[in-house]
């Protein structure tokens, strides 16, 4: 018989309707094996003391007064607010202090759920993962040799990792969507402020979103609608895809020596499924890479130098190395370098809006590989080859589901891009091809916690 943690929420939520299991039990039993598995995964860096009588008020609510997701463990990235666990942005200058819920976490609150956990992130959700942070980096459950992929790295740890079913991340040039691809997950980037930022610690305000990785499709969907309703990001789950028009963008990747090749393979075998339930498949372009990472990068730089140069002044020593080389490069950058990259920004979405157009939505590959091993990192942060960046840029929904293995074994991901606050055609063609696929194989962990000392 499944564990009931490793059911979908809304099958979760069913049976604690019905209680046949309760929320206390549930709590329980995330909390239990928590303690068994993060050992090996470093993705929680604080557990709430009063998540067992959150979960006990649940069980004595009478029926006509529960909320949906009532009793629902939820993870909570560690930049985001949660009333009375500390907020560390995975980071020693940061100062410690406790807050009330981040909007995000209230909403998810008054629907119900839990956030119980507070979850590894990259320094500031800043660089790639270092050793002079208040934990240690959080390790691919597939294989803890590698990274998870940032910053949400913790989120996507614990969700593939099976502690829990959903956690929050935050996505400013990739962040929930890449960890999603490399640890074999569900992450949904939703369009740009459908979700509200209060209480998040900014990188780069034009960029950043906060959405949900999940275990599987309708479980960010679930979360999605209630973060936000207008999306009714579940409306289209278990509908058919006949006939929907998807836009392949194969030229931004396939030509490029960094893309694996079984990602290209992974990617056309997916096409050819999506064909096989009926979308058609159509070839398009896509304006050249190179350029538009370079103007995000440009934006995110310039703006997180403008959030961060007070701090550095008086906190210098307590950023970490990869931290400090990260921000002080924004410092370079003239209002000219930020208006030709916002112009650069401006013609990419107007470009996306044109494709979205004549095709119902987009599909590209989420990275151009699988997750890298952390000895790749010794001498500081790597570039990574992904196909995230300029949708944050364009503020399009986009979400990232697993398309197939690489050679070595670990998740590919591929990403579903769609008209502005349209979260429920992606979900909807995620969901499809997750129930016509056979990516979404959990990893296996152990019994016994391996070492969390740099690899």
């Amino acid at each position: 018989m499944t564990d009931p943690i490793d059911l979908p929420l809304a099958a979760q939520a069913a049976l604690l309707a019905r209680r046949e299991v309760s929320a206390r039990e549930l709590m329980q039993a995330t909390l239990d094996r928590i303690a068994r598995r993060d050992p090996q995964l470093g993705a929680v860096v604080h557990l709430s003391d009063t998540a067992l009588a959150e979960a006990a008020r649940w069980d004595d609510t009478p029926p006509e007064d529960r909320l949906p997701l009532a009793g629902l463990p939820l993870g909570v990235k560690d930049i985001l607010d949660v009333a009375g666990q500390p907020t560390r942005c995975g980071s020693h200058a940061h100062p410690v202090e406790t807050a009330g819920d981040a909007a995000a976490v209230a909403l998810l609150r008054r629907a119900g759920m839990i956030p119980f956990a507070k979850l590894a992130t990259y320094e500031y959700a800043l660089t790639g993962p270092a050793w002079d942070q208040p934990n240690p980096p959080a390790r691919n459950p597939w294989n803890g040799a590698h990274i998870t992929g940032g910053s949400s790295s913790g989120s996507a740890a614990a969700v593939a990792g099976g502690l829990m079913r959903v956690a929050l991340g935050t996505d400013t040039g990739g962040s929930i969507r890449a960890p999603a691809a490399y640890c074999g997950i569900t992450g949904l980037k939703p369009t740009h402020h459908a979700v509200p930022e209060g209480g998040c610690f900014p990188l780069s305000p034009s960029l950043d979103v906060i959405g949900p990785l999940a275990a599987c499709v309708a479980d960010a969907a679930l979360v999605m609608e209630h973060l936000s309703p207008a999306t009714r990001a579940t409306a289209g789950l278990g509908q058919d895809i006949a006939g929907l028009r998807i836009g392949y963008a194969r030229d931004w990747f396939a030509n490029d020596p960094q893309a694996d090749p079984a990602l290209i393979r992974a990617m056309d075998d997916m096409a050819a499924t999506l064909s096989m339930l009926g979308a058609r498949i159509e070839l398009i372009d896509l304006p050249d890479y190179q350029p538009l990472e370079e103007a995000g990068t440009i934006l995110l730089q310039a703006e997180a130098w403008a959030v961060h140069k007070d701090a550095l002044a008086t906190r210098w020593d307590l950023y970490g190395v990869d931290a400090r080389r990260n921000l002080i490069t924004g410092a370079v950058l003239t209002d000219d370098d930020v208006t030709r990259a916002r112009r650069v920004a401006a013609r990419f979405g107007a470009t996306l809006d044109e494709r979205l157009a004549q095709v119902s939505a987009l599909l590209a590959p989420t990275t151009l590989g699988p997750a890298p091993k952390f000895s790749d990192f010794e001498d500081g942060p790597v570039w990574t080859a992904m196909r995230t960046l300029p949708v944050n840029m364009s503020g399009h929904p986009a979400l990232s589901v697993p398309c197939g293995f690489a050679a070595n074994g670990l998740p590919l991901g591929a990403q579903f891009i769609g008209p502005k606050g349209n979260e429920a055609l992606i979900c909807r063609l995620g969901d499809a091809y997750e129930h016509a696929s056979a990516h979404m194989a959990r990893p296996a962990i152990g019994a016994e916690p391996v070492s969390l000392d740099q690899a």
